[in-house]
């Protein structure tokens, strides 16, 4: 497992350093070192492309939150909110050797049976899948590209 691997994102200026044999990656949002784990390289990647190439805001973006779901407490990778605060993007990361699958599918519709954004992404890095929920129709509208920020300049 390479906690390195290339991605299908933009290169991203990440800070990495080592401390008792274990490497860290300076969180972007949380402005810590968090344990570099596969699917964090994801989502810290996800996180500088929605804020560097896309023009989101990054106080309007939120890691792992809370979500009771059927009795359960599960933790939601990424929410990406409008100037509203109402959730925007709702991103499920993997890791790059984990498929998106049914099951990733079935975690991120959990999630968004309560939280109702426009926007749902499940990516491992190297696969985005990218859906527009059509609430009036009830479908999800594959995309073929990131939702662009309504306050990105042109």
């Amino acid at each position: 497992m390479a906690l390195l691997q290339a991605l299908n994102l933009p290169k991203a200026a990440l800070k990495l350093n080592s401390k008792a044999g274990r490497i860290y990656i300076h969180c972007l949002l949380r402005k810590k070192p968090i344990v570099l784990t596969p699917e964090e390289w994801v989502r810290q990647h996800l996180i500088a492309y929605l804020h560097h190439h896309l023009g989101y805001p990054m106080e309007k973006m939120a890691i792992e939150k809370e979500i009771q779901f059927d009795g359960f407490i599960r933790r939601w990778d990424l929410v990406v909110f409008d100037q509203a605060f109402q959730a925007h993007i709702l991103l499920e990361c993997k890791a790059p050797q984990i498929p998106i699958s049914h099951e990733v599918f079935m975690q991120i519709a959990n999630y968004q049976s309560k939280i109702q954004a426009p926007f749902l992404i499940l990516s491992n890095g190297l696969t985005h899948l990218i859906y527009q929920v059509n609430f009036e129709q009830k479908i999800l509208e594959l995309q073929t590209e990131f939702p662009k920020s309504p306050n990105k300049k042109a």
